[in-house]
């Protein structure tokens, strides 16, 4: 297992097999993708996590979490984020934060984050923002 910092570009098919898959692969690039930084996990070469951070005044958001369908359950997401979050920490962020699918909340729990009130739907899809404050 490796974790290793690529270009957003390399992180658009990961996102869009796993996360939308019916939607072009443009519905998973993000406006300032090039202003963040995107880490991926490989096993044996294979990309099978992605993940993209991006941080302003203190703060980060991470978006754009996916590990391939064939390779989820095997704790390499769970791997991916702690790796995230202590770099985090590392680097003097307070806050992070992101947008998670209300179904995979509990996940997150497990990482300290919160859910907070705000919610919204996307593509039909049901969201929570969930935070961690760093002491």
């Amino acid at each position: 297992m490796e974790i290793k910092k690529l270009n957003s570009k390399a992180t658009w098919p990961l996102r869009h097999k796993v996360m939308w898959p019916n939607k072009p692969i443009e519905y998973v690039q993000l406006p300032n993708d090039q202003e963040g930084l995107h880490l991926g996990l490989f096993i044996e070469e294979k990309l099978v996590s992605v993940i993209s951070v991006f941080v302003e005044n203190g703060e980060a958001q991470f978006r754009k979490f996916a590990t391939d369908m064939e390779e989820q359950g095997k704790g390499y997401g769970t791997k991916l984020l702690t790796y995230l979050l202590d770099y985090l920490k590392q680097e003097g962020v307070k806050k992070v934060w992101c947008n998670a699918r209300v179904e995979k909340a509990f996940f997150y729990n497990r990482f300290g984050l919160k859910e907070t009130e705000q919610r919204f739907s996307k593509g039909g899809i049901d969201y929570v923002i969930m935070e961690q404050v760093f002491e």
